[in-house]
C-alpha cells in the first residue's frame, strides 16, 4: 500500500471539517466531487466517466458483476492460481450456487498468457484475472486474452489494483467488460474507496444495494419521497451507499490528480531506472526474477540454500518493507523511493545469499 501524501492527508482533513457545521453542506456537494473523481479515473484509463462507479472495495465490484451474470451448470469460470482472494471468493460462491466449474490456470514466467488462452473455451462464461499477478508481478497479454474471450462470448473482468496508477492502461486497447481497482495502492488514495468501470454489457445492470443517491432525481432533496424505479444515468447506479463520503472522496480525488500529473508511464520509467542495477546483481547471487514483470512490482525467488525467515528478519531490522507472497518476496518501488532505498535492499539480499 502507498504511504499517504501530505496533499492527500490535507484534503481529507479539510473535508472532515465540513461536518463541524453541516448547515454549510449543500445538496450539490453530494455530487460534485464524486463526479470529479469519476472523470479523473476515467481519464487515467482512457474511458468514459459515465461508465465509472465509486465503490468501497475490489470485492464489492466483483460481487456487483457476478450479481449481473447468468451462469449455468456446465459453464466454466477461468481464474489464475494464487489470485487475490477478493477476486476468488465471489466466483467460488457463484460456482457452488450454479454448478459452473472453476478452471484455475497455473503458469510460470512467460507461460501465463498461453495457459490462460488454452483454458478459455466455448463454455467459458467469465475470465476474471488481475492486470498482472499480484503475488509476483507476472504479466499477461491482456489484449490477446480479451480477444479470445470475445471470440467465445465470455466476459473479461479485470482487477487493476496492482498496476493502475503505476502502469499505463488503455481501455480502448484491452476492452474488458468490467474493471475494478482499489484506491489505496497505486492510486495513492485512502482505504475504503475503489472504482468500478463497466462496459456496455453491464451498464444497465442491477446494483447490489438500492442507495437513494443512485436514483434519478436525487439531486432534488425536496422531492426524495417521490419514489422512482429509475436510476441515474450510467454506472452511478452501482455506487456505494453514502457515495458522498466527503473525506474519502476528497482524498481519492487528490491522489488521482497527482497520478495524472506525474503520469503512469513516467512512474514506470522512474522505477525502471531505480532497479536497473538491482536486478542483475541479485540474479548473479542466485535469486530468480521473472523476465515478464514490470518495474513497479516484481517477485524475487530465493536460492534453495537461503533461509527465508533469516532474510525477513534482516529486512525488518533494516526497516525495509517488502511482502512475502507465496514463494516470492514481492518488491514494489514507487516515486517515494530513491536509489539509497534500493541500495539498502540490494545489500541485504546480497549479504543473505553468501
Amino acid at each position: 500500500m502507498s504511504p499517504l501524501m501530505r496533499s492527500v492527508e490535507l484534503a481529507g482533513m479539510e473535508a472532515l471539517r465540513l461536518k463541524r457545521d453541516p448547515s454549510k453542506i449543500t445538496p450539490s456537494m453530494f455530487f460534485e466531487e464524486v463526479n470529479q473523481a469519476r472523470h479523473l479515473f476515467a481519464q487515467l484509463i482512457n474511458g468514459n466517466a459515465e461508465n465509472v462507479a465509486l465503490i468501497p472495495a475490489t470485492s464489492y465490484g466483483i460481487a456487483t458483476i457476478a450479481h449481473n451474470l447468468s451462469v449455468a451448470s456446465g459453464d466454466n469460470i477461468v481464474l489464475i492460481n494464487g489470485q487475490f482472494p477478493s477476486n476468488v471468493y465471489t466466483w467460488q460462491r457463484l460456482s457452488s450456487e450454479t454448478g459452473a466449474a472453476i478452471r484455475t490456470v497455473t503458469g510460470r514466467d512467460g507461460e501465463w498468457t498461453q495457459r490462460i488462452l488454452e483454458a478459455i473455451n466455448y463454455r467459458t462464461t467469465v475470465v476474471s484475472i488481475g492486470t498482472l499477478h499480484w503475488a509476483n508481478g507476472a504479466s499477461f497479454d491482456l489484449a490477446e486474452i480479451s480477444q479470445r474471450a470475445r471470440d467465445v462470448g465470455a466476459y473479461l473482468i479485470l482487477d487493476g489494483t496492482q498496476s493502475i496508477g503505476a502502469l499505463p492502461f488503455d481501455l480502448e486497447k484491452i476492452k474488458p467488460d468490467a474493471l475494478v481497482c482499489a484506491g489505496y495502492k497505486w492510486l495513492l488514495g485512502p482505504f475504503g474507496t475503489a472504482f468500478l468501470y463497466v462496459g456496455e454489457s453491464f451498464i444497465d445492470g442491477i446494483p447490489l444495494e438500492e442507495g437513494w443517491l443512485a436514483r434519478e432525481g436525487s439531486e432534488n432533496f425536496g422531492s426524495l419521497t417521490n419514489y422512482t424505479d429509475r436510476y441515474r444515468p450510467g454506472a452511478a447506479r452501482f455506487d456505494r451507499g453514502q457515495t458522498n463520503s466527503f473525506a474519502q472522496t476528497a482524498m481519492m480525488t487528490q491522489g488521482l490528480k497527482q497520478i495524472l500529473d506525474w503520469q503512469p508511464q513516467q512512474i514506470q520509467i522512474y522505477c525502471t531506472e531505480l532497479i536497473k542495477d538491482f536486478l542483475p546483481a541479485v540474479r548473479e547471487s542466485g535469486y530468480t526474477v521473472g523476465n515478464s514483470c514490470f518495474s513497479h512490482l516484481f517477485g524475487v525467488n530465493l536460492p534453495d540454500h537461503l533461509d527465508r525467515t533469516r532474510l525477513n528478519d534482516k529486512l525488518a531490522r533494516c526497516q525495509i518493507s517488502v511482502s512475502v507472497r507465496d514463494r516470492a518476496i514481492r518488491i514494489s518501488p514507487n516515486v517515494y523511493n530513491n536509489r539509497a532505498d534500493i541500495d539498502a535492499l540490494q545489500d541485504v539480499f546480497l549479504s543473505a545469499a553468501r
